[in-house]
């Protein structure tokens, strides 16, 4: 999948302590027997900095 002229999507990895927090709610949440399709999404948001940006071209 592409995103559309427009579109910016940019990921980067948070600091430190944020990654951590995330390690270890995903790693708690699949210990606790919760659904890997919930636990591990979850954990990637909170680890990674999504963001999506559109923009338009001034002509």
């Amino acid at each position: 999948m592409v995103p559309r002229t427009g579109v910016t999507v940019d990921i980067h990895p948070r600091d430190l302590p944020m990654a951590l927090i995330g390690t270890a709610g995903g790693t708690l949440a699949l210990w606790a027997n919760a659904p890997a399709q919930i636990a591990i999404p979850t954990a990637l948001l909170i680890v990674l900095d999504i963001r999506i940006r559109r923009w338009r071209r001034h002509v």
